[in-house]
């Protein structure tokens, strides 16, 4: 009985750090949708965008990009909230060295999150476009694009280089449950470096320079997760041999 009280006590709790996430999502969509005109705009006048013309070929395309940017406006504002509430409701059972070090971790990923984003649409986006606008150019194609086609190689390009970058904390959480230790990780070195090869060149134009320029500062995040992971080991590892006062 007293396991199910327990049991409903957090379901409760984890429902209303829920509704609070679902209710910040509801007011930062409606903010993402009066914002998502200047937004578009913003895009526009970039140099990345500026030999595009967006056209659109079905009635919906423009309300389907639109409501597209309102929904990641509304995503980037909710993320923080969404990470305080998952920390807030872990919280219980962590220790006060714990909760706050983990607690970091919120601001830290957000701001991971957007230099991600920045990173890859002001450097990889438009080499990517600027690459395929030359192939088509060398085939002699007619380039006629979709506002919606545009969108969504720009989201496809985006959204996984940003997730990409918090790759620090999840291997720092990782460290701190222990699941990654320095041996592992330095068996693990060379899958992950294949691994994120193949990762770059899925999102990169398949020439040499573009492949490189993604593909060196995803190591070099790797290696610096690495050290970091490291790091926070070997302090965790000697605090736990020091004898208790």
């Amino acid at each position: 009985m007293d396991k199910q009280e327990e049991w409903l006590r957090h379901m409760t709790e984890l429902r209303k750090r829920l509704i609070v996430v679902l209710g910040v999502f509801g007011a930062a969509l409606a903010a993402g949708l009066y914002v998502s005109p200047q937004v578009l705009l913003y895009l526009k006048r970039q140099p990345a965008a500026g030999a595009v013309e967006w056209n659109v070929f079905a009635f919906t395309d423009g309300l389907f990009v639109y409501l597209r940017c309102a929904v990641l406006v509304a995503a980037l504002i909710t993320l923080p909230v969404l990470l305080y509430q998952i920390w807030a409701f872990a919280r219980p059972g962590l220790t006060e060295r714990e909760a706050k070090g983990t607690l970091a971790y919120v601001p830290v990923s957000f701001v991971l999150f957007l230099g991600g984003v920045a990173f890859s649409y002001y450097l990889v986006f438009p080499m990517m476009l600027r690459f395929m606008m030359q192939l088509n150019a060398r085939i002699g194609a007619l380039e006629t694009y979709g506002i919606d086609r545009y969108f969504s190689f720009l989201f496809n390009v985006v959204v996984p280089l940003g997730l990409s970058f918090e790759m620090p904390l999840v291997m720092l959480f990782l460290t701190r449950l222990g699941v990654l230790t320095p041996q592992r990780l330095r068996a693990v070195r060379k899958y992950a470096y294949v691994g994120l090869a193949v990762f770059a060149s899925c999102i990169s134009p398949p020439d040499a320079v573009s492949h490189l320029s993604v593909l060196i500062p995803l190591l070099a995040l790797f290696e610096l997760s690495a050290l970091l992971a490291t790091r926070v080991y070997y302090r965790r590892h000697r605090a736990a041999l020091q004898p208790q006062s």
